[in-house]
């Protein structure tokens, strides 16, 4: 009990002092705000479990302090106290995500009876997660791990288009899981005996794109010593993932539109064409729409590749997600290496659910692969994870002007470079043009910080 940690918000010093000194004398640890906006930067960047504010205060209310609570930390309980109580407050305050409601003058037994209940139903989540995740395993796409309403919709929609055989496209930041998603939909399919292959254009060089997509023939052209089938070759019966579908070529686009259409492909130097029953599913982390716009992404292939259309939420989005892929990705590098680790600390948790994650799903799991392995003990703590979580605290808590000099210097570099990454979707060679420097040099950045 001595570490959970109550922040007291009311504008009335005689409302804090009482509560405060009833809760410090039943074990708990105790913070207090004179306001909603004094709170934010206590509930942003120090451990809180639970927030006890009152509605009506100047500025800003409980009711719009929790909102911004749970947009910092989901698994922060909030409680709020009012003089103007009422059934539809209430049930507004419990549908926008409070724990409870309580009036005012304020029953200190009441009050007590509500923080253990609030405690106890949070332990219970804890202890129901992994079984909740198992159950998502059953009864959900395979690999996709996730009980929050955000990303509800591009389940649903997913799970509905599968069984189907329809060019399917997929919008999401980088890092989101849209090859995931997309292997998903094909084992959900008919075709799921069938050839999953996937193709990335950014990987490519322009003069391969053609024949890695549709083959050649021996000596269609300088060191075609052999005949190659492409990728629609090779999906034959089965579906071809195209990621990065923005990056192809303007004069390979057309050939591609004509396949989608005809079902048919030429290989490089033949004249013969070949049929191919393939699903296209193609993704992308680039606004299409500017590219139209731009001449460099041809409108007609858009409208026949976006026939369904799913969008991934970046994690930022979903952070009720976290701690379900947390344990996930812990079961999974803990057998990998062969550690005995079997969970996190309060305080690394805290500092994961407040992480804004540029690098989405494929960001959490690298941290978590790498706490794994360096773990000294059986939970992670605050010490194991990358020093961009280590340093979140002291670089937004006081604008980067607390620590060693060394320390000011890297935290404020550590967060010029996430904006960077936040204004550009994740995308590296944007990030890198923004700041100033070579993608190789953000590249030697990310990994100094732990940031993938």
């Amino acid at each position: 009990m001595q570490n959970y940690t109550i922040l007291i918000v009311d504008d009335e010093e005689a409302q804090r002092q009482a509560l405060s000194g009833f809760l410090q004398k039943n074990g708990y640890a105790v913070k207090t705000a004179s306001s909603g906006l004094k709170a934010l930067p206590i509930i942003k960047h120090e451990m809180i479990d639970l927030v006890l504010t009152d509605m009506r205060m100047p500025e800003m209310g409980g009711e719009e302090l929790l909102l911004e609570t749970k947009k910092v930390n989901p698994d922060i309980d909030v409680i709020l106290l009012t003089a103007f109580g009422s059934i539809e407050n209430a049930i507004a305050a419990i549908k926008n995500g409070a724990a409870d409601f309580i009036t005012k003058p304020i029953d200190l037994e009441q009050l007590d009876i509500s923080i253990k209940k609030v405690k106890q139903r949070k332990q219970l989540a804890s202890d129901n997660r992994r079984l909740r995740e198992l159950l998502q395993e059953k009864i959900s796409f395979k690999g996709i791990i996730s009980a929050s309403s955000a990303m509800a919709n591009a389940l649903s929609i997913a799970a509905r288009v599968a069984p189907s055989n329809a060019t399917t496209f997929i919008a999401g930041e980088s890092g989101t899981g849209k090859e995931l998603f997309a292997k998903a939909i094909h084992l959900a399919s008919a075709r799921a005996n069938q050839a999953f292959v996937a193709i990335n254009m950014a990987a490519l060089s322009d003069n391969l794109v053609e024949s890695e997509l549709f083959g050649h023939e021996k000596g269609a052209f300088t060191g075609a010593n052999q005949q190659r089938q492409g990728r629609f070759e090779l999906a034959d019966g089965g579906t071809l993932f195209i990621d990065e579908v923005g990056d192809i070529p303007l004069n390979t686009q057309v050939k591609l539109l004509r396949v989608l259409q005809e079902q048919q492909i030429e290989r490089i130097g033949s004249s013969s064409p070949l049929h191919v029953d393939v699903r296209v599913i193609a993704a992308t982390n680039r606004p299409l729409e500017e590219l139209i716009t731009s001449g460099t992404f041809r409108q007609d292939l858009y409208y026949r590749l976006n026939v369904v259309k799913i969008d991934i939420p970046p994690l930022r989005e979903r952070k009720t997600d976290i701690p379900l892929l947390v344990d996930y990705f812990i079961r999974t590098y803990a057998k990998t290496n062969g550690k005995q680790v079997t969970g996190v600390t309060r305080g690394a948790m805290d500092r994961l659910m407040k992480h804004t994650y540029p690098g989405n799903v494929r960001e959490l799991e690298n941290i978590i692969e790498q706490a794994v392995v360096l773990a000294r003990d059986a939970v992670i703590d605050t010490d194991d994870l990358p020093m961009t979580l280590q340093h979140q605290t002291n670089q937004a808590k006081d604008d980067d002007s607390t620590g060693t000099f060394e320390q000011r210097v890297q935290a404020f570099e550590l967060k010029l470079i996430q904006e960077a990454l936040e204004q550009s979707g994740g995308v590296q060679t944007k990030a890198a043009a923004s700041l100033g420097m070579s993608e190789r040099h953000l590249r030697y950045k990310l990994q100094k910080y732990g940031l993938k």
